[in-house]
């Protein structure tokens, strides 16, 4: 029987945390729970707390507080008494030998021996996100391929006109110029759809005035572009929005500009004036600026200009500031790991805090979530970004577990790539998946994670249901090939923490092969292609996230991690939930109930799924066929 319900348990949640936020030198009171050994050891017999204080550690005492079935809480305080406090528990006792020995518990779980401070868990002593932000899911909408209002435009100048239903162009030249017309009174038409699936905020890519359709090249920062329909069409769709219960958040490019922007072309004419100090010019440089990834239509900004910080990211007339004034109600900051980072210029941190600063000054409870392809724990741990985009510790390594395009596997082999990576997806056992989670997450604080996004796609990767296994192009094979394995994980980005993010199209089985080739246009006249059951899926899941306050605020306990198949469960004072998931047929999870908190089998109430069976033996039996995935609420 393998399982982790006797490993000693703390994370940031509210069952372990009292505060999450702490005001500097507030006494916050923290909690771990120890399991009773089976084994008859009592390594758990004393539990200390470890701090970091002003740089040096100190160790107190913990006191028992209350048992759990199967094991007893210890209770003890952290000082808050730096702006970033880590801390971690000692539990001493002796083994089932009777010799002496010492457990580590931190973030990654627990060890035996030594181990650095990089996984300690972290208090902030400043403001968190709004609370509202841990409730949602989210929809992520491209606004040129979302849906058409019908409103009359001429094509942009530079822009390619395309219908509905052409096939979208991925490669080469003419893949930012191809225009198929979708708007902003566009998705507002179609907001019962996104309340169909539970999403309960829009997050919208670029809608300023640009160049390209995908806008990431803004030629102002003062007006939403009119080829969707302008500063008044977002305001009908925030209002929209906003009347359902509905949020809104938009996409902001910091770190660079479009070539077209007033601002470098004042800076290109005048060498002397205050926008030329916005950007870094170059001498014998081909392209004669510094850009983004060496895409000259991209200049990037120089954040060490004070005043492109006023103008841009810091005070009330700042471009932060008057969008939400409008009425976004948090930004997603395009690129913000590359944002004030330049050769010997650091000030990414800088820049994260000024913006958060006049977000919240603005807008409070604006949430600031950040753009960020690999490990963000460095740009979470203060007072900047609430959050990051997870690839690290959600997208990346559930590709490796559910990837179905390999030769041999489930579905059509694609030999897809992560983001920049120049070898395919590779194939990884459930193991080592959560000991990649564990690790990324456990070098953040656990309100950073809370408020990151869980993306298994987004406008800038394939498509998760080609990964599966499920179709290069268009729409998936309606037989079902990747469907189980896209259930599988959609359900993992339901049940875990952080907020999930759907991508527009997911849930009718729209397929690609790279982040331009997933920006299929929406196929609202052709239902019939839709693949139904992965909608039902969809709304299934994002309804039960949506329900359930474990999933959306519990803490966390990895349960099971084997090579097919993972459980984990999400608790919380006025629920708990067990989830099980499976990529492939194994062989069936068994657990105790006693360590469940459960006397029979039957207290596990199916929520999705199902199949749990009683063992016989004081165990409950999970189901062995895959891939699949269950929930129940654990009533006891």
């Amino acid at each position: 029987m393998t399982h982790e319900l006797s490993a000693p348990h703390h994370d940031g949640s509210a069952r372990c945390v009292g505060t999450s936020s702490p005001a500097l030198g507030e006494r916050v009171p923290v909690r771990v729970l120890v399991p009773d050994a089976a084994d008859g050891s009592a390594w758990g017999g004393e539990v200390h707390l470890r701090q970091l204080r002003d740089g040096e550690p100190l160790l107190r005492a913990a006191e028992p507080d209350g048992r759990d079935p199967g094991g007893t809480w210890f209770a003890v305080e952290v000082e808050a008494r730096n702006p970033v406090t880590s801390y971690r528990f000692l539990l001493s006792g002796r083994d089932g030998a009777g010799r002496p020995a010492h457990r580590w518990l931190t973030g990654e779980g627990t060890t035996a021996r030594d181990v650095t401070d990089a996984a300690d868990f972290r208090l902030l002593a400043s403001e968190g996100p709004a609370d509202w932000v841990a409730d949602q899911v989210a929809y992520q909408v491209f606004p040129d391929r979302f849906a058409r209002s019908g409103a009359e435009r001429e094509t942009p100048s530079w822009a390619d006109r395309a219908a509905w239903d052409d096939a979208v162009v991925h490669r080469g030249p003419g893949v930012g110029r191809q225009w198929f017309g979708g708007d902003l009174d566009g998705i507002a038409a179609h907001l019962d759809h996104v309340e169909s699936l539970g999403a309960s905020l829009l997050y919208l890519t670029p809608f300023f005035e640009a160049r390209s359709n995908h806008r990431y090249d803004a030629v102002t920062f003062d007006r939403v572009d009119p080829v969707l329909g302008g500063d008044e069409a977002m305001r009908r769709l925030v209002d929209a929005a906003h009347a359902r219960g509905l949020r809104v958040m938009g996409d902001l490019t910091t770190n660079h500009t479009g070539v077209e922007h007033p601002w470098f072309r004042a800076a290109v004419a005048d060498r002397t004036s205050e926008e030329a100090g916005y950007y870094r010019f170059l001498e014998d440089d081909p392209i004669g600026y510094e850009t983004w990834l060496g895409v000259d239509t991209l200049p990037k900004l120089d954040h060490s200009s004070a005043a492109l910080r006023r103008r841009f990211v810091d005070g009330p007339g700042s471009v932060v500031a008057e969008h939400l004034r409008r009425g976004l109600d948090g930004w997603r900051i395009d690129v913000a790991n590359m944002t004030g980072r330049l050769g010997p210029d650091d000030l990414a941190v800088e820049v994260a805090r000024l913006a958060r600063a006049t977000a919240h000054a603005v807008s409070p409870g604006a949430w600031m979530l950040a753009e960020h392809c690999h490990d963000a724990a460095a740009d979470l741990v203060g007072d900047g970004w609430h959050g990051a985009m997870d690839y690290a510790g959600f997208t990346r390594p559930v590709w490796a577990w559910l990837n179905g395009g390999y030769p041999g596997g489930p579905g059509e082999e694609h030999g897809l790539r992560f983001l920049g990576w120049p070898v395919p997806v590779p194939v990884q056992p459930g193991g080592d998946v959560v000991a990649t989670m564990r690790a990324v997450h456990a070098a953040m604080p656990w309100r950073s994670w809370a408020a990151s996004t869980s993306h298994l796609d987004t406008h800038d990767t394939p498509r998760f249901r080609t990964v599966t296994g499920g179709g290069r192009s268009g729409l998936a094979d309606l037989t079902g090939r990747g469907r189980d394995r896209y259930v599988a994980g959609l359900a993992l980005q339901m049940t875990l923490p952080g907020v999930p993010t759907l991508f527009a199209g997911d849930e009718v089985g729209l397929t690609g092969l790279d982040g331009e080739h997933s920006r299929t246009p929406m196929p609202w006249d052709r239902p019939e292609a839709w693949d139904a059951p992965t909608l039902d899926a969809v709304r299934t899941w994002g309804r039960l996230r949506r329900g359930s306050v474990a999933l959306r605020r519990g803490g966390l306990r990895w349960v099971t991690a084997r090579d097919d198949v993972l459980v984990h469960l999400r608790e919380h004072a006025e629920q708990r939930v067990l989830v099980h998931v499976a990529r492939a047929d194994h062989e069936p999870v068994r657990l105790p109930l006693a360590a469940l908190g459960l006397r029979s089998a039957s207290q596990l109430v199916p929520l999705v799924g199902g199949g749990a069976t009683d063992g016989g033996d004081g165990t409950v039996v999970l189901p062995g066929d895959g891939p699949a995935a269950s929930a129940w609420a654990l009533e006891g």
